[in-house]
């Protein structure tokens, strides 16, 4: 009795201890399927400019690439910004409207029209900051003798100070930034930064009319 009991039981065995296997392989089968049937067909992106100057026998890759290295080196010029503001207690902002004035001011001054030219701003943006920096005693305001309703700007003493302290790290870092270039190409980078500068500004009006029609 005890043989005759002891062959089912290891068949019942073997099949209980296979179970389990087989269980996975077809769980892993249907995932496959399943996976297989999520995957959609491979998708080329269209050329995302039609302008020929700037396409490779009619690819973007370039042009795409140009597009990546644009956006880090603004971020990267925007946290140097930053920092430096941060050395002198202002933020960056601020300290691009120190460094602007201080270049632009002169003997005379420098008005708060020709501050937002510069730095491709509103005339209302450089009021309100030179305001706060006024209150700081780093920028003096006078009245413009040529235009009653504006102002003249320019540094203090104390402005010209933390300015003058900041020159070796603003140095130091510029160098860095820029050090790959040799003369000729930062010729052309200059050039070509203008060009893209009043690009970018139809660029923007052409959004503004977008946005204007949605609404």
């Amino acid at each position: 009795m005890k043989r005759a009991s002891s062959a089912p039981r290891s068949e019942t065995l073997d099949r209980r201890s296979a179970s389990p296997h087989l269980g996975r392989s077809r769980v892993r089968s249907a995932r496959l399927r399943r996976l297989t049937a999520e995957i959609e067909p491979s998708f080329h992106l269209p050329a995302t400019v039609s302008l020929p100057e700037v396409l490779d026998r009619g690819s973007d890759w370039q042009f795409r690439r140009l597009i990546q290295d644009l956006l880090v080196v603004s971020r990267r010029l925007e946290t140097s910004r930053d920092y430096f503001g941060r050395q002198i207690d202002v933020t960056g902002p601020q300290y691009h409207l120190l460094m602007t004035v201080a270049q632009l001011q002169g003997t005379t001054g420098v008005s708060v029209g020709s501050v937002a030219n510069v730095m491709h701003v509103s005339s209302a943006f450089v009021t309100a900051e030179t305001g706060k920096l006024s209150v700081m005693r780093l920028v003096r305001k006078r009245p413009n003798p040529h235009d009653r309703r504006g102002a003249l700007l320019s540094l203090t003493q104390a402005g010209r100070l933390k300015i003058e302290h900041l020159i070796p790290a603003i140095r130091a870092v510029n160098d860095l930034f820029f050090g790959r270039l040799d003369s000729r190409s930062f010729t052309e980078l200059c050039a070509g930064s203008a060009a893209l500068v009043q690009g970018s500004r139809e660029a923007m009006h052409y959004i503004e009319r977008a946005k204007e029609v949605c609404l």
